[in-house]
C-alpha cells in the first residue's frame, strides 16, 4: 500500500513582502540623504580647495594650517616658498595653504 505524496508550499505572511520592501525604500532615503548632507558637501569643498591651490600665485598672502601667515615667494608643483618676515622663507606644500587673504593684509598688522 503506497501512501499518496502531498506537497505543501510555504507561503509567506501577507505583510513579509511589504515589510521587505519599506526596508528597502527606507534604506534608499537614509542613503540619499546622507549623499546630500555629508557627502556632496565634503566634495564641493574639496574642489573649491583645489581651484584655491591651483590659482595661487608669486605675491599672495595666504594662511597655513599651521596658522603661519606670510607672501608666496615661489610656487612650485608641490610645494610653496612663503616669506613670513624680511628674508625668513620657509617651504611648505602647496596642500598646507588654507585661504587666501585680501592683498594688503599683512601690511595692516
Amino acid at each position: 500500500m503506497t501512501l499518496p505524496t502531498t506537497f505543501v508550499l510555504a507561503q509567506a505572511a501577507p505583510g513579509a513582502a511589504n515589510g521587505g520592501l519599506s526596508m528597502l525604500i527606507m534604506m534608499i532615503v537614509l542613503f540619499g540623504l546622507m549623499y546630500f548632507m555629508m557627502i556632496r558637501p565634503q566634495m564641493k569643498r574639496q574642489k573649491e580647495h583645489r581651484q584655491l591651490l591651483s590659482g595661487l600665485a608669486k605675491g599672495d598672502e595666504v594662511v597655513t594650517n599651521g596658522g603661519i601667515a606670510g607672501r608666496v615667494d615661489d610656487v612650485g608643483e608641490t610645494f610653496i616658498t612663503v616669506e613670513i618676515a624680511p628674508n625668513v622663507k620657509i617651504k611648505v606644500q602647496k596642500g598646507a595653504v588654507q585661504q587666501v587673504l585680501p592683498k594688503g593684509t599683512l601690511k595692516s598688522s
